[in-house]
């Protein structure tokens, strides 16, 4: 029991972990005058005796979370022209760096290009004029993943047909091995609605810059080595490079500043 409770004097350990508050005795009595309880002093102290008996409800917790923006909502708004559906994107659960924005972006990779940074989570689409369209990614749990360097855009696909590569069912067989025979194009395909594909000497790297079925690891390192976008900002990728594009998968310590 602390201090101010009670009887205000030293507490010592009692049995089975209990506390015993240990309070002097009076060396001397004391006499108290009877206490007269008229009617008036009755009723001044029944709202005090009432509020000890009362479970008062605790004060509402402000929500801190910043409202979202406006355009926000409508940018990431459900999309019906779709073969299959594409969700409104519940915005609360992503960092606002991660959504789609056009960024001052310093590089001397020429308009086009494709930038993956995976240190900061995020591609660029270079413009013109030291400008880019900046996107929220989600990149390889682990170094080894991630390939690096430079590629090609060579093949576009719509609802692609997703199959895991050998090492990934070999690295983790009871996940991927079902899906040993592919999957096909679909609401729960692990590439979402579209998909861009890394070749390097025309060969295909096993690389892809897609969407995802799980917005919320958007900023965070966890594919098995792909970069995953929102499923609305690899749809707005898509349709903004033609294949032959170049792309641009830099080193996690070689980050490109943006501001």
């Amino acid at each position: 029991m602390p201090s101010g409770y009670g009887c205000n004097h030293p507490i010592a350990d009692g049995p089975c972990g209990s506390v015993t508050v240990l309070c002097a005795v009076p060396k001397r009595r004391e006499i108290l005058a009877p206490m007269t309880l008229t009617r008036r002093s009755l009723l001044a102290g029944t709202p005090l005796l009432v509020a000890g008996c009362v479970t008062r409800e605790p004060p509402a917790v402000a929500d801190l979370r910043p409202p979202v923006d406006p355009a926000y909502t409508a940018l990431y708004a459900a999309l019906d022209s779709e073969p299959f559906p594409v969700p409104a994107v519940d915005l609360s659960g992503i960092d606002p760096r991660f959504l789609r924005r056009e960024v001052a972006y310093a590089t001397a990779e020429p308009p086009g290009t494709i930038v993956v940074d995976p240190a900061g989570r995020h591609a660029y689409l270079v413009r013109a004029g030291g400008r880019a369209i900046r996107y929220g990614v989600g990149v390889g749990r682990e170094e080894a993943f991630n390939f690096q360097g430079a590629a090609t855009i060579a093949r576009k696909a719509e609802w692609p047909r997703w199959t895991p590569t050998p090492a990934m069912i070999k690295r983790e067989p009871d996940r991927y091995g079902p899906y040993a025979g592919g999957l096909p194009g679909g609401a729960g395909n692990p590439l979402g609605p579209r998909a861009l594909y890394l070749y390097r000497d025309g060969r295909d790297t096993l690389y892809r810059l897609h969407g995802t079925t799980e917005p919320h690891t958007i900023g965070t390192m966890v594919s098995s080595g792909c970069v995953r976008f929102l499923n609305q900002d690899i749809i707005d990728l898509y349709a903004r490079v033609p294949v032959g594009s170049r792309a641009v998968v830099l080193a996690p310590i070689g980050r490109e500043r943006d501001v």
